[in-house]
Parts: C-alpha cells; sequence; structure tokens
C-alpha cells in the first residue's frame, strides 16, 4: 500500500487510541538514525513473485506449525511468533517487528541471514534505542507515518498486519497466514481494539481472518 493510500487509515488509527503523530516520526526519525543499514533490496528480491507464508502471534501458531506447508515458502513472522517458530526448527526469512517482542534469539536469526524489518512508534523509543544498534545482519526500517529515506511505509498497523502488506508490496505471488486470532477475547480492550483494526486492514489486503 501506498502512502497516500495508507494515510486516511493511519488517521483514523490515530484518533481511535489517541497516539501522537509527532511522536511516531520522532520515533521513525530516531530508528533512520541508528540503521546500520538498508536492505530493501534484499527484502524485495527475498519476497518478489514468491509464495510466503505470514506466521501470526496468537496461541494457535505452535498447533498450526505442526500441520502448516513450509516447504519453498518464504517465512515471514510477526515478532515473537519468530520464536515459536524457532524453537520448531524453522528460521524465518523474515521477521516484522516492534521490538516489544524481541530478544536476543532474534540477533542470533539475524545473524545467520533473517532480515530484521524494524518498525518505529511513538511508544517503542528506548525499545529502537536499546536494539538497533545491537544489530549486525540484514535490517530494514519501517514506520507507520511519513516515511523517511531509509525508513518505510508499507501500510499496516500491528505486527501481523504489517507482514502481509510488505509482502503484497514487495510483490509475493501468494500469501497464506497462520497463527492469526482475531476472535481472542482474552485481550485487554487496546488489544481488542487492535485485533479488529488488524481485522480491517486485512480485508482491505484481500484476506478475510
Amino acid at each position: 500500500m501506498k502512502p497516500e493510500d495508507w494515510e486516511p487509515h493511519y488517521r483514523r488509527i490515530l484518533e481511535y487510541f489517541g497516539f501522537s503523530r509527532e511522536d511516531d516520526e520522532r520515533s521513525a526519525k530516531i530508528l533512520s538514525e541508528l540503521l546500520p543499514g538498508n536492505d530493501i533490496g534484499l527484502l524485495q528480491k527475498t519476497i518478489f513473485q514468491r509464495d510466503c507464508i505470514v506466521c501470526g502471534n496468537a496461541p494457535s501458531l505452535s498447533a498450526e506449525i505442526e500441520t502448516a506447508d513450509f516447504q519453498n515458502k518464504v517465512v515471514i513472522a510477526a515478532d515473537a511468533a519468530a520464536r515459536v517458530l524457532f524453537i520448531k526448527g524453522i528460521r524465518p526469512d523474515i521477521i516484522l517487528s516492534d521490538m516489544d517482542g524481541m530478544d536476543d534469539d532474534f540477533l542470533e536469526m539475524n545473524d545467520t541471514g533473517t532480515i530484521l524489518v524494524l518498525h518505529a512508534h511513538g511508544d517503542n523509543i528506548p525499545l529502537v534505542l536499546s536494539w538497533v544498534p545491537k544489530v549486525t545482519g540484514p535490517v530494514v526500517g519501517t514506520t507507520q507515518s511519513t516515511p523517511l529515506d531509509n525508513v518505510y511505509n508499507f501500510g499496516g498497523f500491528s505486527d501481523g498486519d504489517r507482514c502481509v502488506f510488505a509482502a503484497h508490496e514487495m510483490g509475493a505471488k501468494s500469501v497464506e497466514l497462520i497463527g492469526f486470532d482475531l476472535d481472542d477475547m482474552h485481550v485487554d480492550p487496546v488489544k481488542h481494539g487492535k485485533l479488529m483494526i488488524a481485522r480491517d486492514l486485512l480485508k482491505l489486503a484481500g484476506h478475510d481472518v
């Protein structure tokens, strides 16, 4: 999704949650300054005209991994879903994360070739400052606000739906979803709102979850 097409959805999200655009843009600027590289070309090469499987972080993911077909597919993980995959012997090709589920195992995967797509928003500036300087492998920066030269906006809001938007924007041949439970009622009101927005955004991207 192009930034101009994303803009009206972003404005509604800001209004719904009371988030600050200025804070989002400040975080993106910090990310831009800290990024050790810009591997957008590698990200596109990895996804373009490939079948992709996007793994969300729902509790059902562990069971769904057992029956999913990963053969010859680009594996894209939403934040902590990467750890679930890694424990089961599957190293994701790409992880999209706002860093709230990040740990040293993300760096280990990154050191062996996993592309980290790290997202800046107004609430995660301390995480940006803490984690980004530790990254030594392939990395791409993203924002939900105004893009910068090395920080991109593919559309999407939460880690899971941003995975889907990024896959489509990079020219994926197909995008399959596992580990998405948007009807989870055991969440706080803010998380519930994020799940509802994720459902609307995924429909916009052509996925009825």
